[in-house]
């Protein structure tokens, strides 16, 4: 059993080129000091520039993985990458809280991959604001924020509605008035993130990485604003790691 090293899981897709889904989560949380332990939620056949097949993990196998390892670990958060729809999403948060009322729950909210290839599509939003009661945290970004809200609104204002539910960091990276300024909203207070560079490369799967720092961070002890904070900090390293589309997690 590792020692001073909390646990933290990724529940999320297997992407062979190894930047986004788990494979990229459990580099960060290396890199982070914490133990990463994953759950498949989903086979994928792709590259960095395209996206060819998908077999998702059924929700019964994917449960008795959640039990076993929470009857093993003591795990401190949980990161939620894709997912085939809002009943799979609420039962493994369910199933989480019931286990674990004191686990974090961390949702990197990807409707859609970079590469065009539609994962969830919202039909209830009823059903998924009773969902975000029991989740910490959503990382969406401008364009995922529109599908988490039958309103017809702008991105701020659809992230001010949803953190009555959770806490809900708006990713930068699309940000068309402010780029690569996140806005952090919980319940009662919101704050801007500021980047500390006005350039970067793009990179496949940074979502994944920063939603996984977020959580290696809340797992260690950190408040929101200071774990967003630093994970911004790391994401930005990333993607100044080198000029392809595949970062480097030594930084």
């Amino acid at each position: 059993m590792p020692e001073n090293r909390p646990f933290v899981l990724s529940i999320a897709g297997f992407d062979p080129s190894g930047s986004a889904g788990f494979l990229a989560d459990c580099k960060t949380f290396e890199q982070h000091q914490v133990y990463g332990l994953a759950i498949n939620s989903a086979n994928t056949i792709q590259t960095e520039n395209e996206f060819f097949e998908i077999e998702w993990t059924s929700l019964e196998f994917t449960m008795r993985s959640i039990e076993k390892l929470f009857d093993s670990y003591k795990i401190k958060a949980v990161k939620i990458g894709i997912v085939p729809s809002l009943f799979y999403l609420g039962t493994i948060v369910t199933l989480i809280k019931q286990r674990s009322p004191a686990t974090q729950i961390i949702w990197d909210t990807v409707v859609k991959s970079s590469t065009t290839f539609d994962f969830l599509e919202i039909k209830n939003h009823e059903s998924l604001k009773i969902i975000l009661k029991e989740i910490d945290v959503i990382t969406p970004n401008y364009d995922e924020i529109l599908k988490l809200s039958k309103e017809e609104i702008d991105p701020e204002s659809i992230a001010e509605m949803l953190s009555e539910h959770c806490t809900v960091l708006l990713k930068g990276g699309h940000n068309p008035s402010e780029a690569g300024v996140d806005y952090l909203y919980t319940k009662d207070r919101f704050f801007r993130l500021e980047p500390h560079h006005s350039e970067v490369y793009e990179k496949h799967g940074s979502g994944c990485v920063l939603s996984s720092a977020i959580t290696a961070n809340l797992a260690k002890g950190q408040n929101i604003v200071t774990a967003c904070k630093n994970a911004k900090i790391y994401i930005e390293n990333y993607l100044l790691s080198n000029h392809t589309k595949l970062g480097y997690h030594y930084v």
